[in-house]
C-alpha cells in the first residue's frame, strides 16, 4: 500500500478527508505523516486527534525555496511515504527528479485559467464571479515547478448561480473538493500501480 504524506497550511479539510478515505478503504492508500507549513494550521491539531503524526517544516527557516522544499521532501522521506497530497498547501515547492509524478495537488478552481501565483481561496472565487464564467470546481493535478501548471488528473465542475458570492461559491466548490481529492487519488493509485 503506498505510504503518503498530506502536505498543510490551514485547516486541513482536504487532508482530514483524504485521511478518512484512506482509513475507510475508498483509497487504496496509507497516511504517514501530516506536514503543516506553519503552526499555527488548525489541520495541526485535526489530523493529531486522528492520530496522526504531524510535523511543522517553516519558509522563513531557509533561505531559498529550494533548501525549503528539501526540507519538507526529507520529512516525508523520513516516514517513508512515497506520495505527497497538497491539501491546502500555500507555499511554493521547488520540484527534484526524484520527486516528480508523485506530488499531486487538489486546487479551488478550473484550471489552467484561474490558476497560478496568488490564486487561492477567495481569489479565485472572486477571479471566476469577476470574469462572468457559468461554471467553476475543483482540479487535481500533478505539481512541477510552475504554480497549477502540472498535469490535470481530474477535475469536477459546479454551476456559478446569479447573485453568488465568493463565499458562496467557495462553500460550492468546497464540497466538490471533497468528492473529487479522494476520487483522482485513487484513480492515480491505479495508474500507477
Amino acid at each position: 500500500m503506498r505510504r503518503i504524506t498530506l502536505f498543510i497550511s490551514g485547516t486541513g479539510g482536504n487532508a482530514l478527508n483524504l485521511l478518512r478515505a484512506c482509513q475507510e478503504g475508498r483509497v487504496a492508500a496509507l497516511p504517514v505523516l501530516g506536514l503543516a507549513s506553519t503552526p499555527k494550521a488548525g489541520g495541526l491539531a485535526r489530523l493529531a486527534a486522528e492520530g496522526l503524526p504531524v510535523a511543522v517544516v517553516t519558509r522563513p527557516a531557509f533561505d531559498t525555496d529550494e533548501a525549503f522544499s528539501e526540507a519538507c521532501y526529507q520529512t516525508a522521506e523520513a516516514a517513508d511515504a512515497g506520495l505527497i497530497c497538497l491539501c491546502g498547501w500555500l507555499k511554493k515547492l521547488t520540484v527534484p527528479r526524484r520527486w516528480e509524478g508523485r506530488i499531486l495537488n487538489i486546487h479551488p478552481g478550473l484550471l489552467p485559467r484561474f490558476g497560478g501565483p496568488g490564486m487561492y481561496g477567495l481569489h479565485v472565487h472572486r477571479a471566476v464571479l469577476e470574469a462572468g464564467e457559468a461554471q467553476s470546481g475543483a482540479t487535481v493535478h500533478l505539481v512541477d515547478d510552475a504554480y497549477d501548471h502540472g498535469r490535470i488528473l481530474d477535475e469536477l465542475r459546479v454551476p456559478v448561480l446569479p447573485g453568488d458570492t465568493p463565499e458562496e461559491l467557495q462553500k460550492r466548490v468546497y464540497a466538490a473538493e471533497m468528492e473529487l481529492f479522494p476520487r483522482a487519488l485513487a484513480a492515480y493509485l491505479r495508474e500507477t500501480a
